[in-house]
């Protein structure tokens, strides 16, 4: 088992790294990488995470997409159901393990915030809506930047869906 979670982590982080870099949208591409990691899908999880990229909207000003898209999955594996809505206790896993995945990240990145997290790893932010801004982005290697980060993202709250008893599909 050991062997093959080990093979499931590498693939979220190998995978998150590729989308990012090929399609770009870090919320997207980090739950298509878990996803694909374990074997699952849900169309409706990955849409609803098109507005998330670079802090929500490409403003900058809002939580790593990656780490909210990853905390998408963990909810949709581990949150409350409909039909415990009133019961405000249903969520307290989803809520845990959300927090572990937090934690992780604050202690690698000391921030959850897109623009901070920018500052801290590449020494400046962009402005993504003003074409010479993602021109900038783009030449100074902000593609590379984010899609390590996706990768360890993905490969953090696959390590934590594993470790709380999800058991992924057969990739044979």
């Amino acid at each position: 088992m050991e062997d093959s979670k080990e093979k499931i982590l590498k693939r979220a982080e190998e995978l998150g790294i590729k989308y990012e870099q090929k399609y770009t949208g870090c919320a997207q591409t980090a739950i298509a990488a878990i996803f694909e990691a374990l074997g699952i899908w849900n169309d409706d999880v990955f849409k609803s995470a098109s507005g998330l990229a670079d802090g929500l909207g490409l403003t900058g000003d809002g939580a790593c997409g990656a780490l909210v898209g990853a905390s998408m999955i963990i909810g949709y594996l581990f949150g409350r159901e409909k039909e415990n809505f009133k019961d405000m206790y249903k969520p307290m896993k989803s809520y845990k393990l959300v927090k572990e995945l937090h934690d992780k990240y604050i202690k690698k990145y000391s921030t959850c915030r897109c623009y901070d997290v920018q500052t801290a790893t590449m020494g400046r932010t962009f402005n993504l809506w003003d074409k010479n801004g993602m021109k900038e982005a783009i030449k100074f290697g902000m593609m590379e930047n984010c899609s390590k980060i996706v990768g360890d993202v993905a490969k953090m709250a696959t390590e934590i869906i594993l470790n709380n008893g999800f058991s992924p599909k057969s990739q044979d």
